[in-house]
């Protein structure tokens, strides 16, 4: 018997190599998040570059990143730039009844410090009874009271008739507990400027609008 012979057309079908797959496009490099707005003097901090392959064509940067231009054209020589309390502080309302603020401002003052506020950094102002912190300090003698305030190493409470004498601290919370109306009208403009970095009124927005502007 004659042993089959085995012709190249009969070898197993040809494995024809899959076509290269095209390299995907890389998917773009999400751009940096929005930083915290940047307390009043310190500049947020500056974007990372994204990188690309050698050779490509420079990515238009999205409007939302580019640098803002100046309103106004260069700066004219004259007085140094305005410090951190001349800056306008944002303002924060948080609505609560004569009876509730005191409580929405502790818990202000907690989520402060929960979300890396130092205690030093946070003044709370109040229009009615005071504080049971600065009622039982203060029976130690204004002096020790007041040089509490001065070391300036913890959250520290007042009367917002003493505003006048509570020097500036990064966060001012301001506690329409009670008290006459005047007090409000006469303290609260003043809690603004104590303010570097926000202001948190808690009261009647109503109130509050009345005395800080419409704007508020």
């Amino acid at each position: 018997m004659e042993e089959p012979q085995i012709h190249e057309s009969a070898q197993g079908p040809r494995v024809t190599p899959a076509p290269s797959r095209t390299a995907q496009t890389p998917r773009p490099v999400p751009g940096p998040r929005p930083a915290a707005v940047p307390r009043p003097g310190r500049p947020g901090p500056a974007p990372a570059a994204a990188s690309r392959p050698a050779g490509a064509a420079p990515r238009p940067v999205p409007p939302a990143q580019r640098a803002p231009q100046a309103a106004a054209g260069p700066v004219p020589a004259g007085p140094a730039a305005p410090s951190v309390s001349a800056a306008v502080p944002q303002i924060q309302l948080i609505p609560a009844s004569a009876e509730g603020a005191l409580d929405a401002a502790e818990e202000a003052v907690d989520l402060l410090l929960d979300t890396g506020r130092a205690p030093g950094d946070i003044l709370v102002l109040t229009t009615g009874d005071p504080h049971p912190w600065a009622a039982h300090e203060l029976s130690f003698g204004e002096a020790a009271y007041w040089a509490l305030h001065d070391a300036g190493d913890d959250v520290f409470y007042a009367d917002a008739a003493q505003v006048q004498r509570a020097g500036g601290r990064p966060v001012v919370v301001f506690a329409v507990n009670g008290g006459a109306v005047d007090t409000v009208a006469g303290s609260l403009p003043v809690a603004l400027t104590r303010a570097g970095a926000l202001l948190i009124v808690c009261g009647d927005p109503q109130q509050t609008n009345s005395v800080l502007g419409a704007g508020v």
